[in-house]
């Protein structure tokens, strides 16, 4: 509410009424214009003296914040250049972001946060989110009370266990919340004072850390157990108290762990986690994209998932639905799909399999008809022998697919699809470079990470980043806008639909499977309208008069307007 503009009845004039004075003002980085303060706000709000004489406007102030970024020598540079811009100025920040989106992206979020989470101690500035430990239990809602706000819209959460490809990064893992929640600003418009990103330091099992003095986290063994289960069943009792009308995202947790949360809590707050179902999402609105260009249908693709985690599990389910949409019968579209992780394809005599990877398996009857030696069947075999039509890799391994794999499929399919979605670009399956040669530039690709268009043959081939900004951050606005109650594989669903309808057949036909990154606010309004008209109608939300207005008065737009005393 503090951040609600009004209108002046007399003049008509948009404004901010603002409570904090002189230095407070400029130290408070939702409110701090900087050197855009007018001279009459300087006079009201008793900042004469404290800046330069001259008043800025955005226009200068974006050259000023571009100049600056683009000094900087190396990604991480310009990551930390941008976070303590956020730390100053988030209306400018943002901006920034908005009319910079393919150069701030890989910066702000995958791939350099990565690198900003493994180094996060020593670049370490300013704090941001919330912290919670095991220290605070009994009193957690009191710690999250502490954010000064009463009001959130969306809260992102990550135990740090697992962040991208790169493994437990303790409180370092709180570069992955912030980033998140940047991209629901600048992609679907919720306003910065409504996001709270959380790092649930339970400890870390990386040693360098823990061997590290100048570490910033927990010097501890990471949790487990009971107590890990109790301190989390504390934590979202107190996001219900606390926030009570918030999106909880889990993030960057562990299989151990993600799955048990999702399935614990996702009746008692809205919630998803993004690993599992964005992901997910973004597979089949690339699905979508390509079955358009092969002119073929997702349910008669043959579909092979190298990696059993967190990804490809949600993959696996979103297909099936996806294929189950479109007529298939389930038990057919569940036949389609192969599943390999690091010990070869899933099958369901593997001795020690628990309950969620016997989903994924192949029955071994399926199996011994290919006459196979040995209890192994590895990915090139299970390629070999199943001969998919996609491919899809989210094991966070590099250079799994390799050139045998792509010519076996490219052989049987004219135009092979192929995802190589692991993060960061250095974890990639493949190259797209590689990919494109490998099957004489017949595959259609995406990646989970930026990378450059490919030439070959004098063609251009557009490499599209399977980036799930288009549609985790459409997702949250559909659900808060619609209040759902909860999410469901369906919205999800509803939202790569609505992806995959902003892709023109002019980016189809360079090879892109993804819109440009340019386009992320229309694709989050139309994944948002779609989610909320889904949520409606599956009964997990009440009926809306006008869903449509509702999103646009929700979509904050970065600008300078007038303060004036409260």
């Amino acid at each position: 509410m503090r951040f609600r503009p009004a209108i002046d009845s007399a003049t008509g004039e948009m404004y901010l009424a603002v409570e904090e004075r002189g230095k407070l003002l400029l130290e408070e980085p939702l409110l701090n214009k900087g050197t855009a303060f007018s001279r009459k706000e300087r006079e009201d709000l008793d900042l004469q003296g404290l800046l330069p004489a001259h008043v800025s406007t955005m226009e200068e102030h974006l050259e000023r914040v571009s100049r600056q970024f683009h000094s900087k020598e190396t990604p991480l540079e310009q990551h930390i250049y941008l976070a303590s811009l956020h730390d100053r100025n988030e209306t400018l920040f943002f901006r920034f972001l908005m009319e910079n989106l393919r150069e701030t992206v890989p910066v702000v979020y995958t791939p350099t946060v990565a690198e900003a989470c493994s180094h996060w101690s020593q670049i370490f500035r300013q704090s941001r989110g919330i912290y919670v430990t095991p220290r605070d239990k009994g009193h957690i809602s009191r710690v999250l009370r502490g954010r000064g706000m009463k009001q959130a819209a969306v809260i992102v959460v990550t135990d740090n266990e697992r962040i991208l490809g790169i493994g437990d990064q303790g409180a370092g893992g709180m570069g992955i919340p912030i980033g998140k929640l940047a991209l629901y600003t600048v992609g679907a418009g919720i306003h910065p004072s409504l996001c709270v990103p959380i790092s649930l330091d339970v400890g870390t099992n990386n040693q360098a850390l823990l061997d590290d003095p100048t570490y910033l986290g927990l010097h501890e063994p990471r949790l487990r157990g009971d107590e890990y289960w109790s301190f989390i069943d504390e934590f979202v009792n107190a996001v219900r108290e606390v926030f009570p009308q918030a999106l909880l995202q889990w993030e960057d947790f562990a299989n151990a762990t993600s799955f048990r949360n999702l399935n614990t809590y996702q009746d008692v707050v809205p919630s998803f986690n993004d690993d599992i179902q964005g992901t997910a999402a973004m597979v089949v609105a690339g699905m979508a994209g390509a079955m358009r260009i092969a002119g073929e249908n997702m349910r008669d693709q043959i579909i092979m998932i190298h990696g059993a985690g967190s990804a490809g599990s949600g993959i696996h389910e979103q297909l099936i639905a996806a294929m189950v949409a479109e007529g298939a019968d389930p038990k057919v579209a569940r036949g389609q799909i192969f599943v390999t992780d690091s010990k070869g394809l899933i099958v369901d005599n593997r001795k020690g399999l628990d309950e969620r990877k016997m989903d994924l398996a192949t029955p071994k009857g399926v199996v011994a008809k290919w006459g196979i030696r040995g209890d192994t069947v590895t990915l090139h075999q299970a390629i070999e022998h199943t001969e998919p039509s996609v491919l899809i890799g989210v094991c966070g391994k590099p250079g799994e697919f390799t050139e045998p794999m792509i010519k076996t499929i490219a052989a049987k399919h004219e135009r092979p699809i192929v995802m190589p979605l692991s993060n960061p670009t250095s974890q990639t399956e493949a190259t797209p470079t590689d990919i494109l040669s490998w099957s004489e530039g017949r595959a259609l690709v995406a990646t989970g990470s930026p990378f450059d268009d490919v030439v070959m043959d004098g063609k251009t081939h557009r490499i599209g980043q399977a980036n799930n900004v288009y549609i985790f951050p459409g997702v949250g606005l559909g659900i808060i806008a619609a209040k759902a109650r909860k999410v469901t594989t369906t919205m999800f669903l509803a939202g790569a639909r609505a992806l995959a309808r902003e892709v023109s057949q002019e980016t189809l036909a360079t090879g892109s499977l993804f819109p440009a990154i340019e386009k992320v606010r229309d694709v989050s309004r139309s994944v948002a309208h779609a989610v909320a008209v889904q949520a409606v109608e599956e009964g997990v939300a009440d009926p809306v008069i006008d869903i449509e207005g509702v999103i646009d008065q929700m979509m904050w737009l970065p600008t300078y307007i007038p303060y004036r005393p409260a």
